[in-house]
């Protein structure tokens, strides 16, 4: 009970602050979409959401942790969408801001976007990867070579 009330105030505060309220601060004059691209945008927080969630669980399940590098899994987490990419939460934030650049319309967004993109990839490859690689050695040199940091291989 504890991990999970660990891992929602983590999402709460991280990737709430991240993917939902700066996005929506940053639009907040903006008009909603509406019709075909209102669908677009629905499918596109809707794919991002379920990464997220479906990440967190295997992080939750398997890893005994949560995505908070002050508490962190314990095992490597490498199911799920983890076999496919090293940052499958990562992609999942960023899916969620493209929605909601394509909700509101809004260049600003995508701006923005790309500025916590190029902050995730900082924070992978100076501490995330590093650390990774001393706490689980061979087994997660062996991970990134078989699978690609951001898409598959």
């Amino acid at each position: 009970m504890v991990l999970i009330l660990k891992n929602l105030l983590f999402t709460v505060l991280v990737p709430g602050t991240v993917a939902g309220y700066l996005p929506l601060f940053i639009a907040r004059d903006s008009v909603s979409s509406t019709g075909l691209q209102l669908a677009l945008a629905s499918a596109v927080l809707g794919l991002g959401g379920a990464i997220y969630l479906w990440c967190l669980y295997d992080f939750a399940s398997f890893g005994r942790g949560t995505p908070a590098p002050i508490d962190a899994p314990v095992r490597l987490v490498i199911r799920g969408l983890y076999r496919y990419s090293r940052n499958p939460m990562y992609v999942g934030v960023l899916t969620t801001i493209l929605g909601w650049s394509i909700y509101f319309g809004e260049a600003w967004l995508l701006g923005y976007l790309a500025a916590v993109w190029s902050l995730f990839q900082a924070f992978v490859v100076l501490y995330e990867e590093p650390h990774l690689r001393t706490l689980f050695g061979e087994e997660y040199r062996s991970y990134c070579d078989r699978v690609g940091r951001w898409i598959p291989m």
